[in-house]
């Protein structure tokens, strides 16, 4: 689950990260309103929606830029006027680009130098890592791969947390000066805490600036949160905007399914994370682009799997489904009587390839084979892959 910039700026004054004032808009009055409210004449409008590259972005109504300073509340409510209602596309958005329902209206700061700070898992340490570069405002990913040198990291022990020695070698490690250090030490430690008591995946802070007069802010930041604990943050769950995210991921999440949406034209579904990672690259490598990432678990039920189909099939670039079902909690049959209803409840006509291996496998492949469907046997995952293929590329 992600959250739009202004309610992480909410989430960093709960827990005492320093980062310019600001209020949400949904109306042009609401954001004059707003910068009458914040009182000075260095304001900056911004686009609010789940991309980056909004300053450079273009509305599809001609408007340039998602990111706007201005000096006055009157011009504040007339560049909302123009922002809000309207598509904004970004390099991240694709040509779609996405609807601004809200804008945030915050104080602008003179910006004397900018860093990239971020926390995120490492799977390789079992915890925590922070990762921090002197080339804030660049994406990371850029800066990673023509000059890597000027990334840090720094691994955090969970049993201890961020130590404030930690926070403050990261500070001078990034060329704080004296003065400057402990005010980025003290960001450093409020966004751990923030990290951790939020059940954050990823809290990405670009930029984190120091301004001309000295002080040391956060001012733009990205949040992922872990899905699995979010039944403990009801209050964050409420900053959920499903209008930010792909209609098929939010029907997914209310069956209690893993889904993904990809480019591709063959659909995945399959049970368990690495056997579906699996799933995908063997449909590449047997020709094929696979159309999406698709969990069901280890105990999906019959509604569950129906449910799956008709997501699956809500894309219409979809031309064939490759199920790979191992079945060690998974009972093969469920899958099965799952695969015989949703197929007949939505008049499947597109090919179907179907891979069932361990539990109750006999009576899966039985039900299956009464079921009168026109469906395609793989003996196993390349197999598989290589029939869907085919059919697709027969069809």
């Amino acid at each position: 689950m992600n959250i739009h910039e202004f309610q992480a700026k909410q989430l960093f004054e709960k827990y005492g990260v320093a980062t310019p004032k600001g209020f949400p808009a949904t109306t042009a009055a609401e954001a004059k309103e707003a910068a009458a409210k914040l009182g000075v004449s260095n304001l900056v409008v911004k686009a609010q929606i789940h991309a980056g590259g909004r300053g450079k972005g273009t509305f599809t109504n001609g408007f340039k830029g998602g990111v706007q300073l201005v000096e006055s509340a009157e011009a504040a409510e007339e560049i909302a006027g123009k922002m809000l209602g309207q598509t904004l596309v970004t390099h991240q958005t694709g040509p779609d680009g996405r609807v601004v329902n809200t804008v945030l209206i915050a104080e602008s700061v003179e910006i004397e130098k900018e860093f990239y700070f971020a926390i995120l898992v490492d799977r390789a340490i079992s915890g925590p890592i922070i990762i921090a570069s002197t080339e804030g405002g660049v994406e990371i990913e850029k800066v990673a791969e023509e000059t890597p040198e000027k990334i840090l990291r720094e691994p955090v022990d969970p049993t201890l947390g961020l130590q404030a020695y930690q926070a403050r070698k990261i500070a001078k490690q990034l060329g704080f000066t004296s003065e400057q250090m402990p005010k980025a030490a003290k960001i450093f430690l409020a966004i751990y805490k923030l990290f951790i008591a939020t059940d954050c995946s990823m809290v990405e802070v670009n930029p984190l600036v120091i301004t001309k007069t000295g002080d040391v802010l956060a001012l733009d930041a990205k949040f992922g949160f872990d899905d699995n604990a979010l039944y403990r943050h009801p209050d964050i769950v409420a900053m959920r905007d499903i209008g930010e995210e792909d209609p098929r991921e939010v029907a997914a999440s209310e069956y209690g399914l893993n889904y993904i949406g990809l480019d591709g034209d063959i659909a995945c579904l399959v049970n368990g994370a690495g056997l579906a990672m699996a799933t995908m690259d063997i449909i590449q490598y047997a020709g094929g682009s696979p159309a999406n990432f698709l969990d069901v678990g280890g105990g999906a039920s019959k509604e569950q799997v129906t449910a799956a189909f008709r997501i699956i099939l809500g894309d219409a670039n979809v031309k064939g489904i490759l199920v790979n079902i191992f079945g060690g909690i998974m009972d093969c049959n469920i899958i099965a009587t799952g695969i015989v209803e949703a197929a007949r409840e939505t008049h499947l006509s597109i090919p179907l390839v179907v891979r069932l291996e361990g539990n109750n496998v006999a009576a899966g492949k039985k039900t299956l084979a009464e079921s009168g469907l026109t469906l395609i046997s793989g003996d196993d995952i390349l197999d598989a892959a290589r029939k869907i293929v085919a059919a697709v590329k027969a069809a």
